[in-house]
């Protein structure tokens, strides 16, 4: 019976801890590269080219960006996207609060989670709608508060001044419940050992939530800080389901312009949506790097 091994099993044999992980990681890598990196390239090649999505593109440089800097739509887009971006971050300290309330043992508290836990698991189209109906001037239940208190009512989604606000409230209900949920996990890790030594020193209270456990938090909030800011700027399909733009394009968002540019009914203008999505990713990345060079600094000073 030969039992000679062959160069290749030889080879395996002395790798196999190297490559394993490796062979692992390939399938995730590939996907990776095929449907995030080079999408984003391509993405960059067309914004600078006039293309309807069909035809032959052509090259025309910086002529996209230079006609985005004149549209007066852009602007109104990008500062919607900034008080998105401002007011959802306050899905965090939300979340946070509904979580530390949650991590409580007392009668009931599985349903509580089962309520607080709902707004995630629905599809934000049925968030948008729910909303929609719950601002509604003639039946919607904030409308008649609104009309008990001030004697008037207020067409939230109608009116340019208040649209914004609206929607994004209606967007910081499942936020909230996704934040929540990283950090009833993280409360989840936090060692118990130094909460009680904590106690014993005489922290409690505020003292204790500040010195003790958000500094076990940290993995969460960064995660946290991440997702709602993507969330924040990428933010389509409330805007979509509750006013599509209006009224007059005052509820406009970055990402709602490019759909209208690029693959609405209104234009096919490929190059010049592209234009607008490398924007959003370029705002997207400056926050989520300084996000990333602040959590490593605190890590090295740690």
């Amino acid at each position: 019976m030969n039992n000679a091994v062959s160069p290749s099993s030889g080879f395996w044999k002395r790798n196999q801890q190297k490559l394993a992980p490796a062979l692992f990681l390939a399938p995730g890598v590939i996907m990776f590269l095929v449907y995030v990196l080079v999408p984003i390239f391509q993405s960059i090649w067309i914004s600078f080219h006039d293309w309807d999505g069909l035809g032959a593109k052509t090259w025309i440089g910086m002529a996209n960006y230079v006609e985005l800097l004149d549209d007066d739509t852009f602007y109104t887009s990008l500062k919607n996207n900034l008080i998105w971006l401002v007011l959802y971050l306050l899905s965090i300290p939300a979340g946070l609060a509904v979580a530390l309330f949650l991590n409580q043992t007392v009668p009931g508290i599985r349903l509580y989670k089962s309520l607080f836990f709902f707004p995630f698991v629905i599809s934000q189209v049925v968030v948008g709608l729910m909303f929609t109906w719950f601002y509604a001037p003639d039946f919607g239940l904030f409308s008649k508060i609104i009309e008990w208190l001030t004697g008037e009512q207020i067409a939230i989604l109608a009116d340019e001044r208040y649209v914004t606000y609206g929607i994004i409230v209606a967007g910081l209900w499942p936020q909230t419940a996704y934040c929540m949920i990283l950090y009833l996990t993280g409360l989840n890790n936090i060692n118990p050992e130094q909460v009680e030594a904590a106690r014993m020193d005489g922290a409690k209270g505020a003292k204790l939530l500040w010195y003790v456990i958000l500094p076990q938090l940290a993995p969460a909030t960064f995660i946290a800080m991440v997702v709602t800011v993507i969330g924040s700027l990428r933010s389509f399909d409330l805007v979509s389901i509750m006013t599509a733009g209006g009224p007059y394009g005052s509820s406009e968002v970055l990402s709602y312009f490019m759909y209208e540019q690029a693959l609405s009914e209104y234009g096919f203008r490929m190059g010049y949506g592209a234009a607008i999505a490398v924007v959003l990713f370029l705002i997207m990345m400056v926050f989520i790097s300084l996000f990333i060079v602040r959590m490593l600094s605190q890590e090295r000073n740690a």
